[in-house]
């Protein structure tokens, strides 16, 4: 499928352990290619030029089994394809610049023990929502 900014692929939007482990397949609908796309281009591709550094997808788009497995809630963005887990040198410095450059999301998560980020962005109506989690 490539690549979907100069720095995100579907590959890494998509790929879980957990399915392969169970032989799942993790494939998206078109509206979630289509949130994706736009959680990509409009957030997390923003939020890497602005880091300068990589950033590492845990989790991304999850099928309603994947979502299962791995304990994900009900109603999930994860299942629209519109939340990913960013990993990075240091998830709260990633959670000061998303707000300092003002980019777009709906909620960021940060995991402080385990060190990661969700990140979160609607098609319309995005709420802006910092939770912070010990």
């Amino acid at each position: 499928m490539g690549k979907i900014s100069k720095d995100f692929t579907w590959e890494e939007m998509t790929r879980s352990e957990t399915a392969e482990k169970h032989n799942l397949p993790n494939i998206p609908g078109q509206e979630a290619e289509e949130a994706i796309e736009e959680l990509v281009k409009r957030t997390l591709q923003p939020l890497r030029i602005a880091y300068g550094r990589p950033i590492r997808i845990s989790s991304g788009y999850r099928c309603r089994e994947l979502n299962k497995l791995v304990g994900g809630t009900a109603l999930s963005q994860h299942l629209k394809g519109e939340a990913a887990d960013c990993v990075a040198g240091d998830a709260s410095r990633l959670l000061g610049i998303l707000l300092a450059y003002n980019i777009p999301f709906d909620q960021a998560i940060l995991y402080k023990k385990r060190n990661f980020l969700h990140l979160s962005l609607r098609a319309e109506r995005n709420r802006r929502q910092v939770i912070i989690n010990d």
